[in-house]
């Protein structure tokens, strides 16, 4: 395509939403086959969950270097070398018998975490005001949609006792279609930043978050009280702490400092930490539940494919066609009203499941309402990201907002495992019923999190007013324009 060939909306966010898609199918797949990676590579449980744990490590690191290089270099060159990598990840990930080499491959597939930052930017870019929320949203809602798809290949080709490494080859298909379409469909285009990356600052920060990511990722099998656990939580206090004195410092910082402490961006991210923990608990509790036989006295004995269609795919279902209505709310009620409303969505799927599980249906309709928040909230988080930023940072802070989403997305695995864990009934060796209660309650504090959030943003909108100028102090009106596609309110969040 030309550089100067405008793309075509619905074909440029097709290509975007399957890179994305390609994230977070590659993130979940993994999830019910560690067992069974675990077996067939003839390594413990502990050392198979690293295969979450590296990928998650290499997004923490990679993606705020990689949206600040999409800033400064362009968008496409990025997307495409992000693509690629994941796509020679995924094939060793095919081909590989070994442990260590599939922790490698994992780590390339982290840097799909990059993809989401850069779509967002290149739809900044490319797309009029009119239709860049429900462009967004398409976009944003793959994340949580293509979670589901990841648990339902893996239940679809693993469930028999399959090789764990089937359902990688749908995520190759999805990587190499996304790659031929981002090729073909994504314009050449000057970068929106000058200046270079803080390539100190990546890597202080990196350390930081892989400091701060270990005890979350592995404080069940270490131990919370262990001496590496707790001295990785204080060295992350200490670097990350580091972190910010030396971008005060620097002309030219990978993220500004005050871009992490305004209001505006602590909403979103704040949304997004607690979002990402309702996810994972929302998919780990349910396919537990479900799969307890009921012998234990609760479940009802579903397999791992039953578990993945019945249970979670009408969730998925739900959020592809929830995606283009949310975004359409978003434009015309603001952001922050439809993360409310999502979040409530949220409180009423865990309440659901904490007091009335007895039946199929009721966790069905438990999973499709948590489903439902997840996907709303995503389409609303990078509206508010947009809205907050200077065009030249939509990449790295739409990056540090899926940094709080994986940083939540972890948590909620972790804290959900142990949860279950401590639990455990001597007598039936499967987690006594209250501690699905205790699941569903941090599930339920996590949705009301985010509605508090909401709250507290909706309320600051209103103290600001609509008559406040924006704080980047750049930009023309077409830019300004369209960091607030949507109409002026004092509820909207929009500035």
């Amino acid at each position: 395509m030309s550089s100067s060939a405008p793309p075509r909306p619905a074909l440029l966010v097709l290509a975007l939403s399957l890179g994305v898609t390609t994230l977070s199918l590659l993130q979940s797949l993994v999830v019910p086959v560690l067992g069974p990676i675990g077996e067939q590579l003839g390594v413990s449980p502990a050392a198979a969950g690293w295969v979450l744990t590296a990928n998650l490590l290499a997004a923490a690191v990679l993606t705020p270097v990689l949206g600040r290089l999409g800033d400064t270099r362009g968008e496409r060159p990025v997307i495409v070398g992000i693509l690629a990598a994941v796509a020679v990840g995924t094939l060793l990930a095919i081909v590989t018998h070994s442990l260590p080499l599939l922790l490698a491959a994992r780590v390339l597939q982290g840097s799909s975490y990059g993809l989401f930052p850069l779509s967002i930017s290149v739809l900044r870019r490319e797309l009029p005001p009119g239709r860049l929320s429900v462009a967004m949203s398409v976009v944003s809602s793959t994340l949580g949609v293509g979670g589901v798809v990841g648990l339902v290949a893996a239940g679809l080709l693993t469930g028999d006792g399959g090789d764990y490494r089937r359902p990688f080859w749908i995520g190759l298909g999805v990587t190499l279609v996304s790659l031929v379409l981002v090729a073909v469909l994504l314009p050449r285009r000057a970068p929106t930043a000058t200046g270079r990356v803080d390539w100190l600052g990546a890597v202080v920060l990196g350390i930081g978050l892989v400091l701060l990511l270990l005890p979350v990722s592995q404080g069940n099998a270490w131990g919370w009280t262990s001496p590496v656990t707790l001295g990785s939580a204080a060295g992350a206090v200490v670097v990350l702490t580091g972190w910010v004195l030396l971008q005060r410092r620097r002309a030219q910082p990978l993220v500004r400092p005050a871009l992490l402490t305004d209001p505006r961006m602590l909403v979103p991210n704040l949304a997004g930490l607690t979002t990402g923990v309702g996810l994972f608990v929302s998919f780990l509790v349910v396919m537990q539940y479900v799969q307890t036989p009921p012998a234990a006295g609760y479940g009802f004995g579903a397999g791992v494919l039953e578990a993945a269609v019945v249970y979670l795919l009408p969730g998925g279902v739900a959020g592809i066609l929830l995606a283009p209505v949310a975004g359409t709310i978003v434009d015309r009620l603001g952001a922050l009203p439809t993360l409310l409303a999502g979040a409530a969505a949220g409180i009423a799927g865990f309440t659901v499941f904490a007091v009335a599980r007895g039946e199929p249906w009721l966790v069905v309709t438990a999973g499709l309402l948590t489903q439902v928040w997840v996907t709303v909230a995503y389409a609303a988080l990078p509206t508010l990201v947009v809205q907050a930023v200077r065009r030249s940072e939509t990449g790295v802070a739409n990056a540090v907002n899926s940094i709080a989403r994986a940083v939540g997305q972890a948590a909620g695995s972790t804290v959900t495992v142990a949860l279950l864990g401590a639990a455990l009934d001597p007598a039936t060796g499967f987690p006594r019923a209250s501690a699905f209660t205790a699941v569903a309650l941090l599930g339920l504090a996590a949705a009301a999190a985010v509605a508090l959030v909401s709250v507290v943003g909706m309320v600051q909108a209103r103290r600001r007013g609509p008559g406040e100028p924006d704080g980047d102090g750049d930009g023309d009106g077409a830019e300004r324009a369209t960091a607030c596609a949507g109409e002026w309110s004092p509820v909207s969040g929009i500035r």
